[in-house]
């Protein structure tokens, strides 16, 4: 029989870890910016064109290398971070795999410009699909220049499967944000298709995140600092008022690299438990450093999933540092209401002249709790099993009391309906009809109502646009411009008056008719957010996010008291919908208690 297993040569074995390496035109970006901070660079250039797909350029200013490094750093696994592998647990720099350059040589056309700071000539050198096409001396300024051209070119699946412009380059905006915040010393550009995104001078870590996502975050920051044995924690909470259900910008890093790290996230909301609303999230930037030796980041080739030796200490310092920044910063105090059985600890006044007394303490001195007691006995019952007969046998029938209408008509429903309804609790509305009685959920009927509605696209049928007096203007980052792009023409489809006013600003005149006293600024951000989580930027996908963020806002709230018309126009404006059971994100809206079931609980 013979032999079947051979050696791939080292183009495929490259490709092959390119899949792991290099998912993305954004990973590209994050290798090669992370390699331009291990080369202590202090001005990095990011330039990129149609998303990354014909050009990814970066352009830096640090120590360049030399003709045989220039070469040697394409090779598989060469790289001067480390020498051993017990420099794997020591690590200081972002990059130690060796494997990002060669995974890029696999899958795209790179041309290299490089020199030492201490050499007048530098180094050329072209490379397609691992293989080097040319290397010639070249007069360039110190630093590096990475040109990454046509990527995937030889990888058609690869590239097919990428998505949109506007996706692939807001997920290049997120890598590059992840970058910056860490190193807010070094100067950043980013121009996309020539126009300039993020220009962003050395300057502080606070500077730093308001350059990033705009001065209004600033009034919302909490700094955070504390340093302990196990190592210290520093950055900025914001404020309880600050939380937002969608878009909240939060971040975690550890030795200058980004993580994620959901047991932590639940430290610094569990900070802010009964402060903000259930759902919400509050924005964080959180730094920490930690012995390289207690940390593993030697997990996933993309570096974010990191192992703390010990994640339970840190999980609690973080935890009371979130706490106490809440507390010193936004007069929050901490009041124990639970005194009752404790000492009482006198005050020692020092003028007053008087001796503290000893605290007092009481107790039972005749209580043994050895001894047997009568009035603490329990009898035991026999024949326990009678106090549970039918315990079952009724669970199962509440259970069935409310049945959904999935296979129901809606005209089978609203037929014979009564023409009053009845209101319990601000919440449900209830209404008979021919098979029993209807509970409708209000604020979910609303929803429904208020999405198709939103949803139709005949002009006749879309709310008029209501001017406001005073516009409102919105700060977007420069990750949700982007797909702000997308979102304005649905927006000015349902009713809103925005314009774009430059530097991330857009002015808003003008808001659909009957959405009065909503927080519109927040409104608009939260629109975005949702728009910017989905999978694709067509406007069937964005128009059913807007429309749905709108209806959930605008729908009348749980508790609002509503007069019989009211709910009459509730009721027929639900069964007018092409969907009368389920919101659009799948909750139940009715539900009919029938009639028979009614008797059954008379009996």
């Amino acid at each position: 029989m013979s032999d079947i297993i051979q050696l791939l040569p080292d183009s495929v074995a490259n490709q092959i870890a390119a899949g792991e390496v290099i998912q993305r035109p954004a990973s590209v970006i994050k290798e090669l910016v992370e390699n331009a901070v291990d080369a202590g660079a202090k001005n990095i250039q990011v330039i990129v064109v149609d998303a990354g797909r014909t050009l990814i350029q970066v352009i830096d200013d640090g120590k360049g290398m030399s003709e045989t490094d220039a070469r040697l750093s394409f090779e598989r696994h060469a790289t001067s971070k480390i020498r051993s592998a017990d420099d794997l647990f020591c690590l200081h720099t972002m990059g130690f795999r060796g494997e990002a350059l060669a995974s890029i040589a696999a899958v795209a056309q790179i041309v290299l410009k490089t020199r030492l700071h201490t050499e007048e000539i530098g180094t050329s050198i072209t490379i397609a699909g691992s293989k080097v096409i040319s290397q010639e001396p070249v007069s360039c300024p110190a630093g590096s220049n990475f040109s990454i051209e046509n990527l995937f070119f030889n990888v058609p699946a690869r590239r097919k499967f990428l998505k949109s412009n506007a996706t692939e380059l807001n997920n290049i905006l997120s890598a590059f944000e992840r970058i910056v915040l860490v190193y807010p010393d070094i100067k950043f550009t980013l121009h996309s298709n020539g126009t300039e995104l993020f220009h962003l001078n050395a300057g502080s870590l606070r500077q730093r995140i308001i350059d990033v996502f705009g001065k209004k975050l600033n009034q919302d920051l909490l700094p955070v600092d504390v340093e302990t044995t196990m190592g210290k924690i520093y950055g900025f909470v914001g404020k309880p008022e600050a939380a937002k259900k969608k878009g909240a910008h939060q971040y975690f890093f550890v030795n200058g690299r980004f993580m994620r790290h959901p047991y932590f996230h639940k430290a610094v909301q569990m900070a802010f438990e009964r402060l903000v609303p259930t759902g919400d999230q509050v924005p964080y930037f959180i730094y920490m450093e930690v012995p390289a030796e207690d940390i593993d980041v030697n997990i996933h080739p993309t570096k974010t999933e990191i192992k703390f030796e010990n994640e339970q200490t840190l999980w609690q310092i973080l935890t009371a540092a979130v706490r106490d920044a809440i507390g010193k910063f936004h007069d929050v105090p901490i009041i124990d209401f639970n005194t009752e059985g404790k000492p009482d600890i006198p005050v020692f006044r020092e003028h007053s002249g008087e001796m503290p007394t000893m605290p007092k303490v009481d107790y039972d001195p005749q209580y043994n709790p050895f001894k047997e007691s009568q009035h603490h006995s329990h009898k035991v019952t026999r024949n326990w099993e009678k106090l549970y007969e039918g315990v079952l046998t009724r669970k199962q029938h509440e259970q069935t009391l409310f049945e959904t209408t999935k296979e129901t008509a809606p005209e089978d429903i609203f037929s014979d309906k009564s023409p009053a309804h009845y209101q319990y609790k601000g919440q449900y509305i209830m209404t008979a009809v021919k098979s029993g009685l209807m509970v409708i959920d209000q604020h979910r009927a609303h929803v429904r109502i208020l999405y198709e509605r939103y949803m139709n696209k005949d002009t006749a049928n879309v709310l008029p646009t209501q001017k406001v007096l005073f516009p409102e203007v919105v700060q977007l980052p420069p990750s949700q411009q982007v797909i702000m792009e997308h979102v304005l023409p649905e927006m000015q489809r349902i009713g809103f008056d925005i314009v774009p006013l430059g530097g991330g600003s857009y002015g808003v005149n003008g808001i659909p008719a009957g959405i009065e006293g909503l927080q519109i600024t927040a409104l608009v951000q939260q629109m975005v957010a949702e728009a910017a989580e989905q999978r694709s930027v067509n406007s069937t996908d964005i128009g059913h996010a807007i429309a749905d963020c709108l209806a959930r806002n605008a729908a009348i709230p749980v508790g609002q008291v509503l007069n019989n018309d009211e709910m009459d126009d509730i009721v027929n404006n639900l069964f007018q919908c092409t969907n009368v059971n389920y919101t659009p994100d799948g909750k139940v809206i009715l539900n009919i208690l029938k009639h028979d079931d009614i008797e059954v609980l008379f009996r």
